[in-house]
Formats: structure tokens, C-alpha cells, sequence
């Protein structure tokens, strides 16, 4: 019994040295077992992105969902902008409706795609420096309006928003 149990701590030795060795200190080196966020920041001021398009609405829902995406997925806190380290700021360039099929008997739509284009910047408030910057990220959604589905607009637009979200947060990761 005592023969397995030194096994037992042997293996697990093994698999534990081996793991370790595969982990970098910094994710430039190899996989490492951090924040893939930079930790000299703890909050960000998420304000109402403005609106260029056509389209009313999307700013808001977009707001909804960066601050929900932000705290759920990264270590900082959403805070107002006089309290904050960072801030994201940014518009929304486009909406647009696009016919991606036509029912050949009726002429009306089968499939729509609902695209969103955002420009975005990423700040220090301490210092003023851009952290990200881009513009032009794009998403996109699929809904289907015609019958028997009769997904609505709201279902693209909120699986676009939702996407684009994500995209931003994402783009608050540390450059590898």
C-alpha cells in the first residue's frame, strides 16, 4: 500500500513539474497562467458610444452590453469617468440592413444580415495615452424575417451588438 501511495506522489510530481515547465512568467514566452489584461489598470469609464447611423438605438444596447461584457470577462470595474483609470470611448459609423435572399415568389426577404461598424479608442485617463485604438470593427448577425421563422430585427441586432462586445473587450487584451 505504501509502494502505491509513493507512486501515487510520484506521478503527480511529474504531471505538476511538467505543467510548470510549459508555463511562461510572460505571455511573450509561451503559455503563462495570467490575466491576458494589463494590470496597471483597475477600472474603466464606459460611456455611450455616439451614433452616425440612421439606425436609433444601437448605442444604448451597445453601452448594456460592454458593461456587462466588461465585468464578467475582465479584472477591471466599470466606474463613472471622474474615478476611473481608463475610459472607452467611440462611434458607431454604420448600421446596415443587408438582403442576403430574396423568396423568388413573393420578392420579399428570406435572410437579412444586420452589420454595425464601430470606431473605438481605449484611454489612460492618468495620462492621456491611447492604450487601443481601431477603426472600422465590424459585426455582424443573421435573422431570418420570413415566414416560418419571422425572427424580428431585434434578434440580429442584439446577436450584432452582443458580438461586437465581445470584439471590444477583446481588443483590451495585452498585445502578445
Amino acid at each position: 500500500m505504501a509502494r502505491i501511495a509513493t507512486l501515487a506522489f510520484v506521478a503527480a510530481a511529474a504531471v505538476v513539474t511538467g505543467w510548470m515547465s510549459g508555463c511562461a512568467s510572460t505571455p511573450t514566452e509561451g503559455y503563462a497562467a495570467t490575466t491576458p489584461y494589463p494590470t496597471k489598470y483597475r477600472s474603466v469609464a464606459l460611456s455611450v458610444f455616439r451614433n452616425q447611423s440612421y439606425m436609433r438605438g444601437f448605442e444604448q444596447d451597445l453601452a448594456d452590453a460592454l458593461v456587462k461584457q466588461v465585468e464578467q470577462s475582465t479584472p477591471y470595474k466599470v466606474r463613472s469617468e471622474a474615478s476611473a483609470d481608463t475610459a472607452m470611448r467611440g462611434t458607431i459609423t454604420a448600421v446596415e440592413l443587408v438582403e442576403l435572399s430574396k423568396d423568388p415568389a413573393t420578392g420579399l426577404a428570406n435572410e437579412m444580415m444586420v452589420r454595425v461598424r464601430v470606431d473605438f479608442e481605449w484611454v489612460d485617463l492618468r495620462t492621456g495615452e491611447r492604450i487601443v485604438a481601431k477603426e472600422g470593427v465590424e459585426s455582424s448577425a443573421l435573422f431570418v424575417p420570413s415566414y416560418p421563422a419571422r425572427e424580428p430585427l431585434e434578434l440580429g441586432r442584439f446577436a450584432a451588438v452582443q458580438q461586437l462586445a465581445n470584439d471590444l473587450v477583446a481588443a483590451m487584451q495585452s498585445k502578445w
